[in-house]
């Protein structure tokens, strides 16, 4: 790890601590997404608390090419999982001046290990690694506004552009809904913004995900709860709006974003 790779990780990692936005990417923006990941897993170990799970996020079409991959991913962390209860609405923190969105998410909670070693997956050996299936909100969010435009190799640098994991209730019989297809709606101050469909989508994710980690020496663990992409859409959100995302009979989730502050969730 260069000194160079060291200060970007620390720089987003010393923002996040202080709630405190970013101008500019603080350093050389990665050419790739192995620098970027390189930058990930220092920020991983200079970050104080425990990864509980990884989001997945897809990579604009326009740079499938240039990269070489689909998908990119980030740690979630434990202090920012919260679990959602019917009718009550999650607080949840997005940084001033920064990035922030709600994402609707079907969540895999890893029921047992990925073999260290194993690096290619098919979709019914993924299947076999879920304990259940949950309906999900990722809190995207990072100090840098600019982190989306700036392109995947950014995304990755900085936690995937995550800040949170808002998590729902279990989805009963989850695999045959799953190939039926399950729909959800995201609303944001009572208005919708997006409406998608799930199907076979998050098993790719996960093999893509069980791959990934595999190679960086991070393979799944049980426990680990994997937000498999942004159903219906990356949904930007301020301080103060709310959000409520409806999961085709399988629950809704309500939270609203506050601001963040430092080292803490919000205030």
């Amino acid at each position: 790890m260069t000194s160079s790779l060291r200060d970007i990780a620390g720089s987003f990692v010393a923002a996040r601590q202080e709630a405190r936005a970013l101008p500019d990417f603080p350093g050389q923006i990665p050419a790739d997404l192995a620098t970027s990941y390189r930058i990930q897993d220092t920020a991983i170990e200079l970050w104080p608390d425990q990864v509980v799970g990884w989001k997945i996020g897809k990579v604009p079409p326009h740079l499938v090419g240039p990269l070489g991959a689909e998908r990119v991913s980030g740690p979630v962390f434990a202090h920012n999982l919260w679990i959602a209860k019917a009718g009550e609405e999650i607080a949840f923190p997005i940084f001033e001046n920064g990035f922030a969105a709600v994402e609707a998410e079907y969540v895999f909670r890893i029921g047992v290990d990925a073999a260290a070693d194993k690096i290619e997956w098919t979709r019914d050996e993924v299947a076999g690694l879920i304990g259940a299936m949950h309906i999900g909100v990722e809190t995207a969010g990072s100090p840098l506004a600019t982190i989306n435009d700036l392109g995947s190799t950014v995304v990755a640098s900085d936690f995937g552009n995550n800040y949170g994991l808002i998590l729902g209730p279990e989805v009963a019989d989850w695999r045959a809904k799953l190939e039926a297809g399950l729909s959800c709606e995201t609303f944001i101050d009572g208005q919708s913004v997006g409406k998608g469909v799930a199907n076979v989508d998050p098993l790719d994710a996960l093999i893509f995900l069980a791959s990934h980690l595999a190679k960086r020496g991070k393979p799944l663990k049980a426990g680990q709860y994997i937000t498999t992409g942004a159903v219906t859409g990356v949904h930007d959100i301020r301080i103060g709006q709310h959000s409520r995302v409806s999961f085709n009979g399988s629950g809704d989730i309500l939270c609203t974003a506050v601001k963040a502050v430092a080292n803490g969730r919000s205030v």
